[in-house]
C-alpha cells in the first residue's frame, strides 16, 4: 500500500496540493507575508468550503511515509485514519496495550485487569494491580545505571549519549545535556530526597522549567514521591491555598526569577505563603562549563529562614548511594495539579502513573515526535503543558529545548534558531504578540517542521503568519485539559491542515457534540466519550462523578436520554456514556472543527485556565466595587478579552472606565496572578440573574460581542 492511503483527504492534484508546492518554493521563500497571504487568497479563490476551510499544508509523500501514525497502523494492519479512530475507542483494551508496547512503558508488574469497569463507564480504572515508575520510562538509562534492565524487560536498549535537554540561560550559551547526564543527576537527588526524609511525601515544585526543576522532578517520581506542581506567577494567597489543598509537605522553589534583565523575588512570596520548609534554588544559574555537574547548582540564596535550606549546599551533602526506584500502583497519585472550577477552590486533580501514557501517545500519533526531533514549548510545571512536555518528549525519546526568559523578544528567537528547534507549541497570545512586532521575523527557523498550539481559542490570520515564519508549516491545534492528561481533540500531519481547525478527536478518544436540547448538532457543547487511559479518575476537594458525569446526557440511537431512562432501555449495551468538559464546538464541512470558548464560567487568559468567582474575589476587594462579572469575550473567535462589568457601591465617585481598568489589574497582579489581565471595563448599574440570583455570564458575553 502506497503511504498516501494512509492520508484522509490527501488529493495530489488538488488546489491544495498546488498551494503545497508553491509553498516550498524558493520564490515563495523571499516573498513578505502580506505577498504570500495575497497569493494564497488567488491560489483558493475557485475553492469550494464545501470540502472544509483552505489549508495552508498539505502532507507529502514524505511525510505520511515517516509519520508515526503510518507506522503504528501498518503494525497493526489498518489501513487509513478512520479504522484506527474506530479500533482505538471499540477496542481500548488492545489499543491501549498496543500503546504501551510501542513506547516502551516499563512495567514492574503487568496490570492484572487492564480496564477495570465494574462500577460503570463512569468509574473506569484502568491498570489494576500494576505497579510501575514512570521515571524509567522517561529515562531508560535509570534502569541501566541502577542495574535493572534486564528486570524490567526493555524493548529496546537506551542511548545514553542522546541529547536529552537543550538549554539556554539568560545571556548564556545553548547548553546540550545527554540523557545519561540527567539521569546521573535524577539518582543523585533521589538519593537527596531519601537522605533528607522526603522521598515519598507531597513536594511542592515552586519554579519554572528547567534543567533542574526536570532532575528534581524526575527523582521525586523515582522516589515515589508525590508532585504538587503550583505556578511561579501566583500571588502568596494563592500559592497558599493550593498548598493546603494538596496537603503539601516540602517546598522547592528559587530565590528568584530571570524576566529580561531582571530578576523578580520569588522566594518571599512562598516564605509569606507557608511555614513549611524550603529547598532554594539561587537564580543566578552558574551556565554551561566543562564540568557538566556545574549544570545543577545555582547561586547561593539570600533570605532563607531556619527551616530553609541551600539547594548547594543540600546537594554537597548527598552521598554516592543508589537508591533503588519506588514503584507504585497504576491508580496512586504521582502529581497533583489544579484546574479552577467555578466554586471558588480550585479542583485538585491527581495524575496517576498511566496519565504519562496519554501524554506521550498525543505527543506520538498529533505532535508527530521523533527521537531526533527537538521540541520546544514555553510553559511550566504548574500547568499540565509543563509535565505534558517532560513525558511526550522524554517517553518518545526526544529532547527538550528550555529556554529561561520569556518567549516574547528576539532571545527566543535565537534560541528557536540556534537549538535547531523541529517542533515548536506556545499559546496565541504569543503568536499575537510576534505578529505586532515581526520580532521573530530575523531568524532562521526552516528546521521547525510542526508548531503545535494549545490553551485558547486561535485566529486564523495569527495562525496564517505563524506558518509563514518557518515556510508554511503545519500547525497542531490541541485542545484538552489537565483532567484529561492531554488532548480530546487535535490535528495530524496526515490530514490537510487549516488554520485555527482540528481534523477530529485525540486517537484513543471519541466526543459527541450537542445542542441545547441534548442532541447530536454540528454545533453545540462538546462532551467525551469515555473511557481511555488519561481521564480523570478522582478528584481530592471535590465529588468527581458529581463534576463530570452527573448532569451529562447519556446518547441511546443518537438521542439523549436521562439516567433515570438508562435502566430501562432496552439497548443498554449500546448506550453512550458522556463526560462533561464544557467546551463549545462547531463542526465544519469536510469534517475540521473549530472551537468556540468555554460555556460555563471558566475562561483561558494567556493559556491559564481560572475561573470568573477567583477573578471576581479579587476585583470585589477593590474599594467602591459593590459587585462585579468576569467574561472572556472573543472577538472572531481569537484569544479571549477579560471583559469586567462593575456595579459600582453607593455613594462611589464616579471615574472614567479606564481608571478602574488600572485599579482592577492591580489587584489581580497582586491578589491573583500578574499573568491575568483585564481587557476591558463596562460600568453597569446592575448584572442579569437568574430566578435563583445567579450571574448571566452569557447574556454579558453576547451583549457585548453585539456590541463590537
Amino acid at each position: 500500500m502506497s503511504p498516501l492511503e494512509f492520508s484522509n483527504n490527501a488529493r495530489p492534484n488538488s488546489i491544495s496540493q498546488r498551494w503545497a508546492l508553491a509553498a516550498h518554493s524558493a520564490v515563495l521563500a523571499k516573498l513578505s507575508f502580506a505577498e504570500c497571504r495575497q497569493l494564497w487568497d488567488a491560489t483558493f479563490q475557485d475553492w469550494d468550503l464545501a470540502q472544509g476551510p483552505r489549508p495552508v499544508w498539505s502532507p507529502t509523500c514524505e511525510v505520511v511515509a515517516h509519520a508515526n501514525l503510518t507506522h503504528f497502523m501498518q503494525e497493526q494492519g489498518l489501513n487509513n485514519l478512520p479504522a484506527l479512530r474506530q479500533w482505538a475507542t471499540h477496542a481500548p483494551v488492545p489499543f491501549w496495550q498496543a500503546v504501551c508496547t510501542r513506547l516502551d512503558i516499563r512495567f514492574e508488574q503487568e496490570p492484572q485487569e487492564w480496564l477495570d469497569l465494574s462500577q460503570g463507564l463512569e468509574r473506569a480504572v484502568w491498570g489494576r494491580g500494576a505497579k510501575l515508575n514512570m521515571a524509567l520510562s522517561c529515562l531508560p538509562e535509570l534502569a541501566e545505571i541502577a542495574g535493572l534492565a534486564k528486570r524490567l524487560h526493555a524493548t529496546a536498549p537506551p542511548n545514553p549519549q542522546r541529547p536529552a535537554m537543550v538549554w539556554q540561560a539568560i545571556h548564556g550559551p545553548t547548553d546540550t545535556i545527554t540523557a545519561q547526564q540527567l539521569a546521573r543527576q535524577v539518582l543523585r537527588v533521589a538519593a537527596g530526597l531519601h537522605q533528607s526524609g522526603w522521598a515519598g511525601k507531597r513536594l511542592a515544585l515552586i519554579m519554572p522549567l528547567s534543567p533542574i526543576s526536570v532532575a528534581v522532578y524526575l527523582a521525586a517520581l523515582y522516589t515515589g514521591s508525590t508532585v504538587v506542581s503550583i505556578a511561579d506567577s501566583f500571588s502568596a494567597p494563592e500559592i497558599s491555598n493550593r498548598l493546603r489543598l494538596a496537603q503539601a509537605e516540602v517546598v522547592i522553589t528559587m530565590d528568584s526569577l530571570a524576566r529580561g534583565d531582571k530578576r523578580l523575588p520569588l522566594l518571599p512570596r512562598v516564605q509569606q505563603a507557608t511555614e513549611l520548609p524550603c529547598l532554594v534554588v539561587g537564580g543566578e544559574s552558574n551556565g554551561a562549563n566543562t564540568d557538566w555537574d556545574s549544570r545543577w547548582l545555582g547561586s547561593e540564596p539570600s533570605g532563607l529562614r531556619s527551616q530553609d535550606v541551600s539547594w548547594n549546599l543540600w546537594l554537597s551533602e548527598v552521598d554516592d548511594r543508589l537508591i533503588p526506584p519506588a514503584y507504585v500502583a497504576a491508580e496512586d497519585p504521582i502529581h497533583l495539579l489544579f484546574s479552577s472550577g467555578t466554586t471558588g477552590d480550585p479542583k485538585v486533580i491527581p495524575w496517576t502513573p498511566l496519565t504519562p501514557v496519554k501524554c506521550a501517545a498525543d505527543g506520538y500519533f498529533h505532535q508527530d515526535i521523533h527521537p531526533d526531533d527537538v521540541v520546544a514549548w514555553p510553559t511550566n510545571l504548574g500547568w499540565m503543558m509543563g509535565p505534558w512536555l517532560i513525558f511526550a518528549t522524554l517517553i518518545n525519546r526526544a529532547s527538550m529545548a528550555l529556554y529561561e526568559d520569556a518567549p516574547l523578544g528576539s532571545g527566543f528567537g535565537r534560541f528557536i534558531q540556534d537549538s535547531r528547534t523541529t517542533i515548536l507549541g506556545l499559546v496565541p497570545s504569543i503568536v499575537k504578540s510576534w505578529r505586532a512586532t515581526s520580532v521573530m521575523e530575523e531568524f532562521d527557523w526552516s528546521r521547525i517542521r510542526l508548531f503545535s498550539s494549545t490553551g485558547e481559542s486561535s485566529q486564523r490570520e495569527d495562525y496564517l503568519y505563524l506558518s509563514w515564519l518557518a515556510g508554511f508549516k503545519p500547525i497542531i491545534e490541541y485542545c484538552g485539559g489537565t483532567e484529561i492528561g492531554g488532548g480530546y481533540i487535535s490535528s495530524t500531519v496526515l490530514e490537510d491542515n487549516a488554520p485555527a481547525t482540528f481534523t477530529g478527536p485525540a486517537i484513543g478518544l471519541d466526543v459527541e457534540i450537542l445542542d441545547e436540547a441534548g442532541n447530536p448538532a454540528n454545533e453545540g457543547e462538546l462532551y467525551i466519550v469515555p473511557p481511555s487511559i488519561g481521564l480523570s479518575q478522582s478528584l481530592l476537594n471535590r465529588d468527581h462523578y458529581q463534576t463530570y458525569f452527573a448532569d451529562a446526557p447519556i446518547l441511546e440511537n443518537g438521542r439523549a436520554i436521562s439516567r433515570a431512562e438508562i435502566h430501562e432501555s432496552e439497548n443498554r449495551a449500546t448506550c453512550r456514556v458522556l463526560r462533561k468538559h464544557g467546551d463549545h464546538f462547531r463542526r465544519l464541512p469536510g469534517g475540521y472543527y473549530e472551537a468556540g470558548g468555554r460555556t460555563d464560567d471558566t475562561m483561558n487568559l494567556g493559556g491559564i485556565k481560572v475561573s470568573s468567582l477567583e477573578l471576581e474575589r479579587a476585583i470585589n476587594l477593590v474599594p467602591g466595587v459593590r459587585e462585579s462579572a468576569a467574561v472572556a469575550c472573543s472577538r472572531g473567535g481569537g484569544p479571549d478579552t477579560l471583559v469586567v462589568f462593575l456595579v459600582l457601591a453607593d455613594g462611589t465617585a464616579l471615574e472614567p472606565e479606564s481608571a478602574w481598568l488600572v485599579k482592577l489589574n492591580h489587584a489581580i497582579r497582586e491578589q491573583l496572578n500578574p499573568l491575568f489581565k483585564v481587557g476591558q471595563v463596562c460600568l453597569v448599574p446592575q448584572l442579569p440573574r437568574t430566578a435563583s440570583n445567579k450571574i448571566l455570564r452569557r447574556t454579558l458575553r453576547d451583549q457585548w460581542q453585539q456590541g463590537q
